[in-house]
């Protein structure tokens, strides 16, 4: 660690000899130390050691720029984050940084940056439910129920039909906020037992399934309660 004015004052040999070598050793270590040179030049290198970081003096030697990292630890060069990368002129036409989520999520940055995997969700996440308009007509998944006690679960599809093979007990596969539109073909007179859920319709009680063509309901869970709707045949 090594630190000098780059002032060689008249002195015997041997003493202009040892200032000539501290000068090198400074130049050498780029003036390393826990504390900036006192004797400052435009262009010069200082390495701040308590913080680990390279610094270079401004032009007009008014201030130090921060140059990197030196991880000294994983014998490692560090770049800083928010570092320009500019063109020859100095115009700015990218960041090695992070920008704000508010940003990602507007998608009208042109700047170009680093970016993580979750900044690009959330980007593509914002954008879909705010600013893409629907073009023709949505087309919703069909799923086909099967066996007897199967979960009513919304993420197979928003549309789903079940044909009865025997009376059955399905169980209540729903998150808050999600619905179905649920086709029943009963040609046998089988039976549901329902989850427990609260009937809007149909006296307040679950339909009893038409034994032939579709008894069709909807069911959609709002906090922590299951409700269901008769929206087609059955009574």
């Amino acid at each position: 660690m090594s630190q000098h004015d780059y002032v060689i004052a008249n002195d015997t040999a041997a003493n202009v000899r040892s200032d000539i070598n501290s000068a090198l050793a400074a130049i050498a270590t780029n003036n390393s130390g826990a504390s900036a040179p006192t004797t400052t030049y435009a262009g010069q290198w200082w390495f701040d050691t308590t913080n680990k970081i390279l610094k270079l003096r401004t032009e007009s030697d008014d201030a130090w720029m921060n140059v990197a990292y030196l991880d000294d630890t994983n014998d490692a060069y560090r770049v800083l984050d928010d570092t320009q990368v500019v063109n020859t002129s100095g115009t700015q036409t990218g960041l090695l940084g992070d920008q704000s989520t508010a940003t990602w999520e507007a998608g009208t940055g042109t700047t170009q940056s680093l970016v993580s995997p979750a900044n690009v969700k959330s980007a593509i996440v914002s954008l879909a439910l705010t600013n893409t308009p629907l073009v023709g007509t949505p087309v919703e998944d069909i799923y086909a129920i099967s066996g007897t006690t199967p979960a009513l679960e919304p993420d197979n599809g928003s549309i789903q039909t079940w044909t009865l093979t025997g009376n059955s007990t399905p169980t209540d596969g729903f998150s808050a906020g999600q619905a179905i539109t649920l086709m029943i073909d009963d040609g046998t007179a089988y039976t549901i037992t329902w989850p427990t859920m609260t009937w809007v319709n149909n006296g307040g009680t679950a339909p009893t399934l038409a034994t032939s063509g579709y008894t069709v309901v909807a069911i959609w869970k709002v906090s922590t309660t299951l409700y269901g709707a008769l929206v087609g045949d059955g009574s």
